[in-house]
């Protein structure tokens, strides 16, 4: 701010997951190095386009911008998105040099005049960074939309089981050698992780995900096999020794806010019998809610098969009866799509348990079902 410095910043959503932090670090990388290639009068780009397949519009930040990827979380979670922190590792990227929500002061540089804001794997702030929105230039995710945007706001909303095929397709129009190794097994691993190794039967996968696969693969033949980085993820992922239930349900979280009431939808990866045996558990779950101020919880248990097909089950917590049974309710009677849950045997009559039989409505399904709700 002090030296009038814009910055470009390439965020996740708030959840951080894999998919959100790579397709943060691979699509500002990208366009740095189109700014720089640009800058340096690249010939092999006719045009010199600033964002890859699209000429740039008044929105556009200026060439003098530059592109920062911020990880939507605290530095303190990092530790906690387990499969990240291990790509991460394993293509020599330190946790030194990525920058964390808590490390730059969007609202400051936006009150500046100095921000330009990409949002990837989301295309919706959370109520607290609403003023933020004016930033917003560019929008890329594999979700529904759930409102329009501004006609300057450049928007790729895909149906695509990975927000980070999205990324790999607008890095593949770009100029020749932009795309390094580092970056290609970074989106690599995210679409394998993403789409349960492009198997079918997880019901995530999309034709464009197995070609920005195949094309990574193609353009990099040394990547390793899709069995053995599917594997190294998937173990990493769902890797949750040594955590407390509150770092579980931070791990992978999301949250939607009602009138006057927040509802947080944790992604919980060991199955339902398993957690509800934690020692301390209900103690737990009051606090976490207490703490964050939280009205209620919907607990997402997800685990998988040899075959790679997933396993779901559900919990829903609160000790405000009307919020737990209007939630509960609404999974229920849910068609779009229908959950096909089958109540279980709860110990406490504040936590709502079922079976889902649709194991293939993941949380970017139930989500919408629990905003409607609220």
């Amino acid at each position: 701010v002090r030296h009038h410095q814009e910055i470009h910043v390439v965020m996740g959503n708030e959840a951080c997951d894999l998919d959100s932090a790579a397709s943060a670090l691979a699509l500002a990388y990208f366009l740095a190095k189109v700014r720089l290639a640009r800058w340096l009068g690249d010939k092999r780009w006719p045009g010199g386009c600033l964002t890859g397949c699209h000429p740039p519009s008044q929105t556009s930040p200026a060439p003098k911008a530059a592109f920062i990827p911020v990880l939507n979380i605290p530095r303190a979670d990092f530790a906690l998105r387990t499969e990240t922190t291990f790509l991460l590792r394993e293509q020599g990227i330190p946790a030194a040099s990525l920058i964390f929500r808590d490390e730059i002061d969007l609202w400051g540089l936006h009150r500046a005049g100095l921000l330009s804001l990409t949002l990837v794997d989301h295309h919706v702030l959370p109520g607290a960074d609403a003023a933020l929105e004016e930033a917003v230039v560019e929008v890329l995710d594999h979700r529904p939309l759930e409102r329009d945007r501004a006609p300057a706001c450049q928007v790729t909303a895909e149906p695509v089981g990975s927000c980070a095929t999205l990324v790999t397709e607008r890095i593949a129009q770009g100029p020749p050698g932009v795309l390094d190794r580092p970056t290609a097994a970074l989106l690599h691993g995210t679409i394998l992780l993403d789409c349960v190794n492009l198997s079918p039967a997880a019901g995530k996968v999309t034709p464009r995900d197995v070609a920005s696969v195949s094309l990574l693969e193609a353009r990099f033949p040394e990547l390793p096999a899709r069995n053995a980085v599917f594997e190294a993820l998937q173990a990493a992922k769902f890797d949750v020794s040594g955590l407390t239930t509150e770092q579980m349900l931070r791990k992978d979280l999301k949250v939607l806010s009602g009138d006057e009431l927040l509802l947080a939808i944790s992604a919980i990866y060991v199955d339902l019998e398993t957690f509800l045996r934690r020692p301390g558990l209900l103690q737990d779950l009051d606090a976490f809610c207490q703490a964050r101020g939280y009205t209620g919880l919907v607990a997402m248990m997800i685990s998988f098969n040899e075959r790679n097909e997933p396993s779901r089950q559900l919990a829903v917590y609160s000790r405000h009866e009307t919020l737990r049974s209007t939630v509960c309710q609404a999974l229920e009677e849910a068609t779009a799509p229908s959950l096909h849950l089958q109540p279980l045997p709860s110990p406490w009559s504040c936590v709502g348990a079922y079976a889902q039989g649709n194991a293939l409505a993941s949380r970017k399904k139930v989500l919408p079902i629990l905003r409607a709700a609220l």
